[in-house]
């Protein structure tokens, strides 16, 4: 105990061992789901599934443990979605190259993300975006995340005329999600400690009892699967290659803001960003999360990224890096408890990224309405977030917005050397999205 005190600095961040403890479990059940999807979603570009799996899990571990002893942060990390499928269907299915390039691409991204961040041009990039969307960007991720426990709920599902609509109220899942959120409400109303996951593990049950859930058959220990086809397989042949420039870029933009927004919004909901949105820690956050990204490539596996879901635990009481260690050890227990870990409904884990959307929407009366040059670019920035289901593209359209807006009006003083270079990359990208290059 007395070592955790030294490391983490638990009293300092008023949290507890047990909190903490919780936090980190709370965070891997809603983010376990990566466990089974990552592997799906790459082995369509002819990669070993179940070699991913163990990628997967491991990428996790690593990720989530620099992230634990480098910055001290709640914050968890793994392949992130949408960057997993822009590997798998853009660059291997997409482009025709091989999964090996695709996963050089993903090393090369990782070494570049440790130079930026060695010489400060992360941190640099951070500082210079302005308050207006560092206040949007949690409400936006929080609006984001609300939307993921809704369609995991199959409270919210596809529409072929309106896009989306309201999904079955009679299907039992909706059942298991509204019991599960009613429950962890009531709780957490109650300041029940451990609301969150006594929510998730009573959904579980219920899905059980409805059998939505298959109890695991047979052992539930099991080694992890031999990670050696996709371990350290990298393709050097198209490393000068247009191809190559244009998908490393790719992966550099989204997994950059991505990685922003998502620290920035965690942060903002510890309490620890100072009045220019920034927090002291953020240089070793993007430090630990390009050692991720470098570790995941060799391991076999796409992007690693900070995960939205970190507020999860951050909403129980997690404030520190034994937040993550916890997470961490999650990860390292599912290697060989896949059966149990994986038998939790995404149903069971909605209710809890549904009210932490509800928790991160709050820093939207720190948004100046009254000036149109401030309200857009943050409004954009929220909206763009779940409707264009990217937290990037979220800030990409409020950056723009913010730029254009404030120069047309002649603001020329509130836009930065550093947000008119980002300026122009934006343009950049969106031209080469709109020639269809990838």
């Amino acid at each position: 105990m007395i070592m955790l005190e030294k490391i983490f600095k638990l009293k300092e961040q008023k949290t507890t061992v047990r909190i903490e403890i919780v936090a980190g479990i709370i965070t891997f059940l809603t983010m376990s789901y990566i466990l089974v999807v990552n592997p799906n979603i790459l082995s369509a570009s002819g990669m070993d599934k179940a070699a991913l799996f163990t990628a997967t899990a491991l990428a996790s571990v690593l990720g989530t443990l620099f992230m634990a002893f480098i910055p001290n942060l709640p914050v968890a990390q793994a392949p992130g979605m949408g960057l997993n499928s822009f590997f798998a269907f853009s660059v291997v299915l997409g482009l025709g190259y091989s999964w090996q390039m695709a996963l050089t691409a993903v090393f090369i991204e990782g070494i570049i993300f440790v130079l930026l961040t060695f010489f400060n041009v992360r941190e640099l990039i951070v500082k210079s975006i302005p308050n207006t969307i560092k206040n949007a960007i949690p409400v936006g991720i929080g609006l984001f995340i609300t939307f993921l426990g809704l369609q995991n709920a199959g409270i919210i599902v596809k529409d072929e005329n309106t896009m989306l609509t309201l999904g079955e109220i009679a299907n039992p899942h909706v059942w298991v999600a509204f019991l599960g959120l009613i429950l962890t409400a009531v709780l957490y109303f109650k300041k029940v400690h451990g609301a969150f996951l006594i929510g998730i593990v009573a959904a579980t049950i219920f899905a059980i009892i409805l059998g939505l859930v298959q109890l695991p058959q047979g052992s539930l220990v099991a080694p992890p699967p031999d990670i050696s086809p996709i371990f350290m397989q990298f393709e050097w042949n198209n490393l000068f290659t247009l191809d190559m420039l244009i998908v490393v870029f790719t992966f550099l933009f989204v997994n950059l803001f991505d990685t922003i927004g998502t620290l920035l919004g965690v942060a903002s909901k510890i309490g620890i960003t100072d009045k220019n949105g920034s927090f002291p820690q953020i240089k070793k956050a993007l430090f630990a999360d390009a050692l991720g990204t470098t570790f995941g490539a060799v391991l076999g596996t796409s992007t690693v990224t900070s995960y939205v879901e970190s507020a999860s635990g951050v909403a129980v009481g997690g404030r520190t890096g034994l937040t993550a260690l916890s997470t961490a050890a999650m990860f390292g227990l599912a290697l060989f408890l896949a059966p149990l870990f994986l038998m939790v409904p995404a149903a069971a884990t909605a209710p809890a990224l549904i009210l932490v959307g509800l928790f991160m929407i709050t820093s939207v009366v720190k948004i100046n309405f009254e000036d149109m040059t401030e309200a857009l670019p943050a409004f954009l920035t929220i909206v763009m977030m779940p409707f264009a289901f990217s937290i990037a593209q979220g800030i990409v359209f409020g950056m723009l917005s913010f730029v254009f807006l404030k120069a047309l009006s002649g603001q020329f003083k509130k836009i930065s050397t550093t947000m008119w270079v980002i300026f122009v990359l934006f343009i950049v990208k969106l031209v080469l999205d709109g020639m269809h290059i990838l």
